[in-house]
């Protein structure tokens, strides 16, 4: 049995991602529900779970009207977020795998974004579902070009969240839930003017942009080659990005 996977681009500029295997389906941070519950319909799937990276409102915000239309629907989310998350009816930890439409899936501590923070991990399987290789859900800690703000943790934190990352095979798909990719980008080549590789993804990004296409998914080797946080050297310098990322202001 193959899997697919979709991105529903939401509001301003959230991704909400399907993972479909079969006749069922995972939905990944739905910040809303009615696009979720059409597709599903539409395409004639069944929800059998959720997965909650962390409990900001615009990734937990759909699921309270999606458990309604199916109640039978898990809801994993971080142990440690359960009374942010009260819904959930799987909590995880660092190190934790689950069964989730016949494949497994790891769940890896990144706080830093939040607190309890945690991504979802599918390893490579090609003998028993080749059409999705390795890939992580990583909500609002790794972003194309860029990583999520420091609301909860520190840069140590979010330093340490992207190490582990980074030390994923490089052609895991990267599957965040901002399509910020252009921005973050623009402001890359700002910082590095000569670098080349930043500069021509930075081009095919805005091109693809402008045909009304997303960015996603990245990738673990495209992030280690062109996002600026995942190249810092130590904990001070991830530190100074961030801080000049967020007072930065595209025009």
């Amino acid at each position: 049995m193959h899997s697919t996977l979709h991105a529903v681009p939401v509001l301003q500029d959230n991704v909400i991602w399907i993972w479909v295997r079969g006749k069922n389906a995972v939905v990944v941070d739905p910040a809303v529900a009615d696009p979720v519950n059409h597709w599903l319909k539409t395409h004639g799937i069944c929800l059998t779970a959720i997965l909650q990276t962390h409990h900001h409102a615009d990734h937990i915000g759909g699921t309270p009207e999606l458990l309604r239309e199916w109640p039978q629907a898990e809801v994993v989310a971080a142990a440690a977020d359960r009374l942010r998350i009260p819904f959930q009816t799987m909590g995880v930890s660092d190190g934790d795998a689950i069964n989730v439409l016949g494949r497994r899936v790891e769940v890896m501590d990144v706080a830093a974004h939040t607190s309890a923070h945690i991504a979802f991990i599918l390893r490579d399987d090609a003998e028993k579902d080749p059409n999705l290789g390795p890939l992580v859900f990583c909500g609002d800690t790794l972003f194309a070009g860029g990583c999520g703000r420091l609301f909860e943790g520190s840069a140590q934190d979010m330093y340490r969240a992207l190490q582990r990352l980074a030390a994923l095979p490089d052609e895991t798909l990267v599957c965040c839930a901002h399509e910020y990719t252009e921005a973050n980008l623009r402001w890359a080549t700002e910082q590095r003017p000569n670098d080349v590789e930043i500069t021509s993804r930075y081009q095919t990004v805005k091109e693809r942009r402008r045909r009304g296409d997303l960015s996603l998914p990245s990738s673990i080797g495209a992030e280690k080659r062109t996002n600026l946080f995942m190249q810092a050297e130590s904990v001070e310098q991830l530190a100074e990005l961030r801080s000049h990322k967020d007072h930065w202001r595209s025009n």
